[in-house]
């Protein structure tokens, strides 16, 4: 009984991995429009502010997924 009643503690204790499967979607999803558009236009992403500007969205894509993972883990 008591073994049953610390294994159903622990199980609310446990954060939702949504955030996480949600921030690594997107970062997954951007992932892929970067790669169908540096592959479908060489000129891709054109000048050195639109180069920031996909840079600066990685960036956050990716400090998003990786503190999701931290926090949910």
């Amino acid at each position: 009984m008591l073994h049953a009643l610390v294994l159903a503690a622990a199980d609310v204790a446990k954060p939702s991995k949504a955030p996480f499967y949600i921030c690594g979607g997107l970062l997954a999803a951007w992932a892929v429009v970067l790669g169908s558009l540096g592959l479908s236009r060489p000129e891709f992403p054109g000048d050195t502010a639109a180069m920031r500007g996909v840079i600066g969205i990685t960036l956050v894509l990716v400090a998003a997924a990786l503190a999701t993972a931290v926090v949910t883990a």
